[in-house]
């Protein structure tokens, strides 16, 4: 079965993007273990990706009315000169729009950008609960590099963070 596949660009993300980018997210934050919070994040929680993502790419995948479809981020694994070739990505995508193509395309960008930077490991650490974001980066060609066990803890279950890593 082919997926169908929508019309969209990839841009940088803009400040006005606040309330799309936190909706998003918050959607996984109340529904899933792909996003840690337990409770909503405010809209205000979005400084907090601009300062993780100082220097690398954050972007967004829009339709073609500008309405915000996903996004994501590329930030560094650890601040420290001797890691400055391994960055870290994350993606949402809007849940009505999963399985589209999204999160490739913006995965692909993130690549391109990382490959500009010198950067040649990406890591994504992932809740070992959330199946579909496992399957969708062991499909893009992350391999599994470790894994801490009972690290984390969402509404009362216990789960381990599996990081996965990719070299371009």
């Amino acid at each position: 079965m082919e997926t169908q596949r929508m019309q969209f660009t990839i841009d940088p993300v803009k400040v006005e993007d606040r309330e799309a980018i936190i909706d998003i997210f918050n959607h996984y934050v109340e529904n899933s273990f792909a996003a840690y919070p337990e409770n909503r994040v405010p809209h205000q929680f979005f400084e907090m990706f601009l300062k993780m993502t100082e220097g690398y790419p954050f972007m967004a995948a829009r339709d073609d009315d500008g309405r915000i479809l996903g996004f994501a981020m590329l930030r560094p694994h650890n601040q420290m000169a001797a890691f400055s070739s391994a960055a870290e990505i994350s993606y949402f995508i809007a849940p009505e729009y999963v399985g589209l193509g999204i999160g490739t395309a913006l995965q692909e960008r993130l690549l391109h950008e990382a490959h500009k930077m010198a950067i040649t490991t990406i890591l994504a650490g992932i809740s070992s609960l959330n199946s579909n974001s496992l399957a969708f980066h062991k499909r893009r060609g992350f391999v599994e590099c470790g894994r801490f066990v009972k690290i984390g803890r969402k509404w009362g279950q216990e789960f381990d963070v599996v990081w996965m890593q990719m070299m371009i």
